[in-house]
């Protein structure tokens, strides 16, 4: 088994290559596995530093499909239609946390400065991704 100590940026450049030679096609979290010799944990680990850091600096996006897994897309309509379904569920759990608990925070101390804040901002972002979301339908 690899040594937990493996830096992001080599379990990211291993997970990257295993995903170039995969393409077009995607690689499921388990074929990573199998396709790099890295543990899932590192696998995980490579993919959050292909997201967080080498994804724009190699110009490669990363999707995600139930059917195929992760990829780099080289189609502009892959990417549009994963940016639309990611867009929804951020949309989805704002909504549910507004509704959840800001809400109900602001309907029990309405003059608080903090919650004025955060309704503020999360209604601002709530509707920015309405709007986003809309255009991309």
């Amino acid at each position: 088994m690899p040594d937990r100590g493996l830096a992001a940026n080599v379990c990211g450049e291993q997970v990257r290559l295993a995903l170039l030679e995969a393409r077009p096609a995607g690689l499921t979290a388990r074929q990573l596995v199998a396709a790099t010799g890295l543990s899932l944990y590192h696998v995980r680990k490579g993919i959050l530093y292909i997201r967080e850091v080498s994804a724009m600096a190699n110009h490669t996006p990363l999707i995600w499909t139930y059917a195929g897994g992760y990829a780099f897309a080289s189609s502009p309509d892959d990417w549009i239609a994963y940016e639309c379904s990611r867009l929804r569920t951020e949309l989805t759990r704002i909504g549910r946390f507004l509704s959840a608990t800001v809400a109900p925070h602001a309907a029990l101390t309405p003059e608080e400065e903090w919650i004025k804040l955060v309704l503020g901002q999360l209604n601002v972002v709530q509707t920015a991704l309405t709007l986003v979301n809309k255009a991309g339908v």
